[in-house]
């Protein structure tokens, strides 16, 4: 031990005896102290296990809902497999191989109007469904009947049942009828429970459900309506998905359908899941964090409690290494009781909201003591509750018995040895590696990591700096009598901020650690909703519309037009392609660049106009002229043209509508997104898709 200028280096004892009980007398003397009850150690017990009970929680509850998720994977897809496809079925080849895979069932999905008797309105997403559905999972209607009976024609009326939303919005009862298109149903019942319900990523309406046999007799069956087609596959138990996936693909390489497995059941529901679990870990991180500055403390100010025994036990003949020993024993006993509590708070946390959260997202959950999250959650809390008490621990053994007497009075500067900070670090390093593995988002996580570091040093500084401002200010008002202007209250504040021993560190840990959650909480939230706000436009359209037909697109216009604080309208005709070949190059073995891979996965709106678009700038090439009539040409989004290496004069071919549409590229055009305009990456001159049928997409 070497003692200059009021610090102390703590180094090993010079000719102690090592000790002759090791751990097991440590233990001894470590019980002994908890005779004396937990009085000083309430602060340390409530600090971990808020922290411990927050990660636990939200772990136990993000296992339980993925495992529903799991569990439930056929409901939610319908299926063991699913094929989409837009705007056509499958043609008669397809529909062989699905029937000889499994049992299939077919859905299909638009958006329509519904229309009550009274001429209320309102746009509905309009679900057909065949005999076989669902494939898996029950559909739950009110009054309580059979899905097949309540949308199977009675008295030569077909049936229909409808989410309670749309019940309400339109004011109907059992027995009303609802029109859709050209033919009224009746409404047979309320969903209660949809099992696929999680599948649907983009809705806009209310869900009605009718008999896919009656859906023709509507009037919206036609050519380039937007309508999606599901094929749900229900297989054998000895049947591998994997294996029908690839003979689907050798058999049909054109097909231009999307296929989906169970890993792809709720995809919404699973990031919403992922991303929500990361960000309450990562504020659960961040209160065990500031926690650990009052587990510090608390272990603090109860060692500075036992100064007497420290001492005396030392006299004794105790050396540093058994000082060291049982305190951080009772440290780790105390650790553990509060890990404890924690982890029984975080545990019984997804028993308590499983059925909110399963009615929410339609999930049958089934909470379980998951131990995966608990011992994460254990290990960070336990991990933080030794980092943050190792430095009281250091000065009590470090510091000889004469000076811990007199560090009542004068507080001694303890210097940690290179086995102390290697140990710190080490601790550190865990929590680190504990901290990526329960957020699930490494470099967030690493991020995080690395602004809490630098939090800490740059308070720590703060606080050096703060008590050192308090001396000087201080000492220079004793020197020009400044009681008399400060006045002896505001001295002694200042001098018990700057005193040695002063909690100033902690203190200021504490509360500019909590505030940072806050500020950082607020400014996150402030800046996205003005990035938001700036983002729009001032003349942004208001409302959207889809799906409008070529002959409603007069009478649509007319319509809107004669609503008073319309400004503009703007519609185009719109039909949806998927790239197959680039520049003679198959889709599926080109590479994109940053920015383009998007534009490869399934189909891209498209249109076609003489004339260029008004807000649109090309980065290359020229427009056609508007009465060209040669072969096809394409004007392409810059940002897709670059990403597939293209530039005009090159070649892309599009399939749409099953029919392949090459076409040479004229030019690259900029798109500003932002404006919320109707804007495609794909624009044709007007000879190459103007016979095909289409639907139309406005603004207003």
């Amino acid at each position: 031990m070497s003692v200059s200028e009021g610090t102390i280096v703590a180094t090993p004892s010079q000719g102690a005896a090592p000790d002759p009980g090791g751990w097991p007398l440590a233990l001894k003397f470590a019980r002994r102290e908890l005779r004396g009850g937990i009085k000083g150690f309430r602060l340390f017990l409530l600090c971990l296990a808020l922290g411990v009970a927050i990660i636990a929680a939200v772990g136990s509850v993000t296992a339980s809902a993925l495992g529903g998720l799991e569990r439930d994977a056929k409901a939610l897809l319908g299926g063991d497999l699913e094929f989409r496809l837009l705007y056509r079925p499958i043609d008669p080849a397809q529909q062989d191989f699905l029937d000889a895979a499994g049992t299939v069932s077919e859905v299909r999905d638009m958006r329509a109007m519904a229309r009550a008797s009274d001429g209320n309105r309102t746009l509905v997403e309009l679900k057909s469904v065949d005999t076989n559905y669902p494939l898996y999972g029950e559909a739950r209607l009110d009054p309580p009947t059979d899905l097949r009976g309540a949308l199977a024609q009675q008295n030569g009326r077909w049936g229909a049942v409808a989410e309670r939303a749309l019940v309400d919005r339109l004011g109907l009862a059992i027995g009303d009828p609802v029109t859709i298109g050209t033919l009224e149903y009746e409404l047979r019942g309320v969903i209660e429970r949809e099992p696929d319900r999680g599948a649907s990523v983009f809705i806009l309406g209310p869900r009605l459900m009718v008999a896919d046999a009656s859906l023709e007799e509507t009037g919206l069956v036609q050519e380039g309506s937007l309508i999606e087609y599901h094929y749900r596959l229900a297989l054998p138990p000895d049947v591998d998905p994997i294996g029908i996936v690839e003979a689907a693909k050798a058999e049909f390489s054109d097909a231009l359908w999307r296929v989906r497995g169970l890993d792809e059941a709720a995809p919404s529901i699973r990031r919403f899941i992922d991303r929500t679990a990361t960000y309450l870990t990562l504020v659960g991180l961040s209160t065990l964090l500031v926690g650990g500055v009052g587990v510090g403390n608390a272990v603090r100010a109860w060692l500075d409690g036992k100064i007497a025994t420290v001492a005396t036990l030392k006299c004794l003949g105790a050396s540093q290494t058994l000082i060291y020993r049982i305190y951080l024993l009772l440290v780790a006993i105390m650790a553990l009781v509060g890990i404890a509590i924690g982890i029984a708070i975080g545990a019984v946390v997804p028993f308590a909201i499983a059925a909110p959260l399963g009615e929410r997202y339609a999930l049958t959950l089934e909470p379980a003591i998951y131990a995966g999250p608990l011992l994460l959650a254990s290990g960070c809390g336990f991990l933080v509750a030794i980092a943050f008490s190792l430095w009281p621990l250091i000065r009590a053994r470090a510091v000889p018995p004469g000076t811990l007497f007199r560090d009542l009075v004068q507080r001694m500067e303890v210097k940690p040895t290179a086995f102390d900070m290697l140990l710190l670090g080490a601790i550190v390093a865990a929590l680190v590696l504990l901290a990526a593995i329960t957020a699930g988002d490494r470099m967030l996580t690493l991020w995080f990591a690395g602004g809490t570091i630098v939090a800490f040093y740059l308070f720590h500084l703060a606080a050096r700096g703060l008590k050192h401002l308090t001396r000087r200010m201080n000492e220079s008002s004793g020197q020009r009598g400044g009681e008399s202007r400060r006045g002896p209250i505001m001295r002694l504040a200042l001098a018990n901020i700057g005193r040695p021993g002063a909690p100033t560190t902690s203190a200021l840990l504490s509360l500019g650690l909590g505030l940072t959650v806050l500020v950082m909480v607020t400014l996150v939230q402030a800046n996205l909703e003005r990035e938001l706000v700036r983002s729009i436009p001032a003349e942004a359209p208001a409302f959207y519309f889809i799906d409008i037909q070529g002959t409603q697109i007069d009478e649509f216009q007319t319509l809107v037009s004669e609503f008073p604080g319309v400004k503009a309208i703007e519609q185009e005709p719109m039909l949806r392609g998927r790239i197959t070949v680039v520049d003679g190059v198959p889709a599926d073995q080109i590479e994109p660049g940053e920015g383009a891979a998007w534009a490869l996965r399934g189909d891209r709106g498209v249109t076609w106009t003489a004339t260029p678009p008004a807000d649109g700038e090309l980065l290359s090439g020229e427009w056609w002229p508007e009465d060209y009539a040669g072969p096809n040409l394409v004007s392409i989004e810059s940002g897709v043209g670059e990403g597939l290496g293209l530039e005009p004069g090159d070649t892309i071919t599009v399939n749409v509508l099953g029919r392949p549409i090459e076409a040479t590229i004229a030019n690259l055009r900029i798109v500003d997104w932002t404006r919320l305009d109707i804007n495609f990456v794909f624009v044709f001159s007007p000879g190459a898709l103007a016979g095909a049928p289409s639907m139309h997409i406005a603004t207003a």
